[in-house]
């Protein structure tokens, strides 16, 4: 791994820790008014014949006011592919902004909104297109494949597009292929690919923000206080993490290996976000939130993607309102980005995976 991508990281997490100091969180709301923000809401989701989707992270409310007005809760590709087979004119995306760019590119003809264009990705952030090509240049010879978790510009500089739950599939054919990989953005997933695999991977040098805080003496502690549970940890953690997991997946694959396992307690690394989702699946099962150790990024990463939670009732009421919070994408760069996009869902409907992850 280049030096080079070492100091680039280092300066990354300091632009991360610039922009959280900056970011706005959400208002707390009353229940009174929380509730006529949902109809207002709800009026103006009908008025504008728009559909909401929304990432397992984002707050619980919102993941029910999706579902509640016909609209999605799921990953960042689910969500797009919803947003690009529903009937709506509009797609309101509650997530970050990568999430609002993969809808965009799949759905062209429709009008993208978010309720904040400041929620980003540190994955995003740490991978910025200058630098990515440059990298990419310098490596000719090696198949380009990128986690969903960056840049529409990114995208379009890739050969492959991969959610969580299908880099590994990927990368095997690449690998029987003979082909060598340049893996961008994140280490731990891409290391994680590697070594499952057995993959030539080149990698790029950036992390989560969330998953590189979960420890792996943290979590062996939490089990000797919870001996029965078992530990369901999201592949962009770290190696010594995943390696006391007990189930290594996406986020989807997480929810239904909690419903599958016999456990009835779950320490589970990964954005507490997905608790509302895990809760629903299963709610007669216990689930624990993993130890983090909250001193890198900033404490407002601890479990908890904070951009994610920049998604709020009122953010999205405000958008919805006065329809500013548009994605825009140059023509050139959506055309390019498709290509990787629809590779990787040719590719999983010819191996019939079902294409879902954290993405």
């Amino acid at each position: 791994m280049p030096n080079t991508l070492s100091s680039q990281l280092a300066s990354d997490k300091k632009i991360v820790r610039q922009y959280l100091s900056r970011a706005g969180a959400p208002h707390p709301m009353s229940a009174a008014d929380a509730e006529d923000c949902k109809s207002e809401i709800i009026s103006l989701l009908n008025k504008r014949n728009a559909r909401l989707v929304a990432h397992y992270y984002t707050e619980g409310v919102l993941q029910e006011l999706a579902e509640e007005t016909g609209g999605f809760v799921g990953d960042s590709l689910e969500m797009a592919r919803f947003g690009h087979d529903c009937d709506g004119e509009m797609l309101v995306v509650a997530g970050v902004r990568f999430m609002g760019e993969t809808a965009k590119i799949l759905s062209p003809q429709k009008t993208v909104l978010m309720p904040t264009l400041d929620a980003t990705c540190s994955l995003d952030i740490a991978c910025p297109i200058e630098d990515f090509a440059h990298f990419c240049d310098a490596h000719p010879d090696r198949e380009v494949v990128v986690y969903a978790n960056t840049s529409a510009a990114v995208k379009a500089r890739a050969d492959w597009v991969v959610t969580s739950s299908i880099a590994l599939e990927v990368a095997e054919y690449l690998s029987e292929q003979g082909k060598q990989i340049l893996w961008a953005p994140d280490k731990h997933l891409g290391s994680y690919v590697q070594r499952v695999t057995g993959a030539d991977v080149l990698l790029w040098d950036a992390a989560c923000i969330v998953h590189e805080e979960f420890k792996s003496r943290g979590l062996e502690d939490m089990r000797r206080l919870h001996p029965n549970a078992a530990i369901l940890a999201h592949p962009e953690s770290p190696q010594a993490v995943l390696e006391i997991s007990d189930f290594v997946g996406s986020t989807t694959q997480i929810i239904t290996a909690s419903q599958r396992l016999p456990n009835e307690e779950f320490i589970v690394a990964t954005d507490r976000g997905i608790f509302h989702k895990l809760q629903q699946a299963s709610p007669t099962k216990t689930f624990i939130v993993a130890p983090t150790a909250g001193e890198d990024a900033t404490c407002r990463s601890c479990a908890h993607c904070p951009w994610m939670a920049m998604n709020s009732l009122e953010s999205l009421r405000a958008s919805l309102s006065n329809p500013v919070n548009a994605i825009e994408i140059d023509p050139e760069v959506a055309r390019d980005a498709m290509k990787p996009l629809t590779r990787m869902l040719k590719f999983a409907r010819e191996q019939r995976l079902a294409v879902r992850g954290k993405a």
